[in-house]
């Protein structure tokens, strides 16, 4: 899912390229941007108390797989699964039936993750860190497939075999995933910031 993710990132900010080798330069310029803004709002706001009861309630739950002690499923199944399902239903060319089936498996992949589990202790334990990692992957899956089954069209990485044209309201919008009050997601369309006049010469010059 993360060269999905990947995928999606340089065709957004480089056309309809979807070179892993685009993403890099996308991880320096908003890694630096991120780390620039993250420390300028923390030296404009005051320290956030911790939470004590958060704190162990999230160390609970990241020792639950090893707690099972093998008494569950393989998270390395639970990947590789995940794996093949985003690559079958969720590739480079998609359709809203495919789509639909990946938000469905999706679901029973949060099931099997919820009862993972490992064996042998936390020191050096690959099988604990997939443990871990599951619930990000199967978020950025999640939030590619609903994404990518809101915008019917193709644009860029994005190639919707059932809607092959452009969709010229969409090019004025960015799709936004978003948690919700039930704690799932929602996705919208927010309209984006008009585009400077050199900068639109320069898209209308190179179509």
């Amino acid at each position: 899912p993360g060269l999905f993710a990947a995928g999606e990132c340089a065709g957004g900010m480089h056309g309809a390229n979807r070179l892993g080798g685009n993403s890099l330069s996308d991880l320096l310029v908003f890694g630096q941007r991120a780390g620039l803004y993250a420390a300028k709002y923390a030296e404009e706001h005051k320290p956030v108390p911790i939470d004590a009861g958060q704190v162990h309630e999230i160390e609970a739950e990241s020792l639950r797989p090893v707690e099972r002690d093998g008494e569950g499923e393989n998270p390395y199944a639970i990947q590789s699964d995940l794996q093949d399902m985003m690559q079958d239903l969720v590739g480079i060319v998609r359709t809203q039936e495919e789509l639909e089936q990946a938000v469905e498996r999706l679901g029973d992949l949060k099931r099997r993750a919820a009862s993972a589990a490992v064996r042998g202790n936390r020191e050096y334990n690959p099988g604990w860190h997939t443990a871990l990692d599951l619930d990000n992957l199967l978020t950025v899956s999640e939030a590619i497939a609903r994404s990518a089954e809101s915008r019917r069209e193709s644009r860029g990485a994005h190639t919707r075999l059932d809607h092959p044209d452009k969709d010229p309201e969409l090019g004025k919008v960015n799709t936004v995933v978003r948690k919700g009050a039930d704690g799932g997601m929602t996705v919208r369309q927010e309209p984006i910031a008009p585009i400077r006049d050199d900068l639109q010469q320069i898209i209308e010059e190179m179509k």
